[in-house]
């Protein structure tokens, strides 16, 4: 079985938004510490409520979830890069970076589990969060979008800055 590492963002039910949405990312490049140039590949899909959402997955990284400390390394260090990325993204209505993070809950789930949900790297557009009660821990992630910040994908890590 296939564990992804991915960003997957929740856009809502017009497919052109998430369509716009995977074009920003489509074949953007990175280098990363390892010398490895890292290229992401999207898809489009539609949830079980009928809404639109974009998978973006890097290339040269673990399909088989974290398997060493390096690994660990790497999928934090595209982390923070999708993170920096998805400031400047076309609309969507929430996001998060993980670890099979796929549809990790439609709409309607959001609304109703939110109070339960905790999620760190988890972005959502201000009004979304307006229909919730949020945790104080939620911080301003860009214009019209807040979060809880993404900790990263290592054990005990150090404090991530964004």
């Amino acid at each position: 079985m296939a564990w992804i590492f991915s960003l997957s963002a929740e856009c809502g039910s017009d497919e052109i938004k998430a369509k716009l949405f995977a074009e920003y990312f489509e074949g953007a490049t990175w280098s990363l510490s390892n010398g490895h140039p890292c290229q992401c590949r999207t898809a489009t899909f539609q949830d079980i409520d009928e809404n639109w959402w974009c998978r973006v997955c890097p290339n040269n990284i673990s399909e088989i979830g974290i398997e060493s400390p390096e690994s660990a390394y790497l999928m934090t260090e595209l982390g923070i890069l999708f993170c920096q990325h998805l400031r400047s993204a076309p609309e969507f209505r929430y996001a998060l970076v993980g670890v099979e993070v796929d549809e990790f809950r439609t709409y309607s789930e959001l609304l109703e589990d939110f109070s339960e949900l905790s999620v760190p790297g988890l972005v959502l557009a201000i009004e979304v969060g307006q229909k919730m009660e949020l945790s104080p821990a939620y911080r301003p992630f860009s214009p019209g979008y807040i979060w809880l910040p993404y900790e990263s994908e290592i054990y005990n890590p150090p404090p991530i800055q964004i």
